[in-house]
């Protein structure tokens, strides 16, 4: 499923083109205020997206599918000067997510492998209990989301996007350990036939 040619990007590099965009939203939002965070945004995933692609000459579906997300509804946001946009962008991503691994399950296509890019290689059940894992989380982020922006102040939920919502998809990945344990399958001999 992995392009054996295509060169992995250093994790390190990874996590700062992933997490970079919201550092600087933070600290946008802590200077200038949400409108002009949120421009700032939008060019920092830009870039984040152009760097990454310029490395690899790849990119991963939810990088792809959040930076469009992150553009209308930045774009959005600014243009009618609505904060409501930007608040509702991380409730928008993480109910497509969730809906696309819980619906792909229903056709019996678990679509986590598509997303982890062959990351794990596990067995078709663990697949699935991952998926249906993911996908569940996601709308629980969703929820999580709207609970935030609508129950407190701009700055708090600009703080919780950064500081909590990462954290918590950690722990939870972390969590996920065993079941990736019990059914990962054992690597093929590269140098049989």
């Amino acid at each position: 499923m992995t392009d054996p040619k295509r060169k992995p990007l250093n994790p390190l590099l990874k996590l700062a083109l992933e997490l970079g965009p919201l550092v600087v939203f933070f600290f946008a939002n802590q200077r200038a205020g949400l409108f002009t965070a949120t421009a700032i945004f939008m060019v920092a995933t830009a870039v984040a997206l152009a760097v990454h692609y310029a490395l690899v000459r790849h990119l991963p579906i939810m990088p792809i599918v959040s930076g469009i997300v992150v553009l209308v509804f930045g774009g959005l946001t600014l243009a009618l000067q609505d904060e409501l946009f930007i608040k509702l962008k991380p409730t928008i991503v993480n109910c497509l997510f969730g809906g696309v691994l819980i619906g792909g399950l229903a056709f019996n296509k678990p679509l986590l492998p598509v997303v982890f890019d062959s990351v794990f290689n596990l067995d078709e059940d663990g697949w699935r209990k991952l998926t249906w894992r993911w996908g569940l989380f996601f709308f629980f982020l969703a929820g999580l989301n709207e609970v935030v922006w609508r129950t407190q102040s701009t700055d708090f939920w600009v703080n919780f996007k950064v500081f909590a919502t990462m954290p918590i998809t950690i722990v939870f990945a972390l969590a996920q350990t065993p079941l990736i344990m019990r059914h990962s399958l054992p690597e093929k001999d590269q140098t049989k036939a």
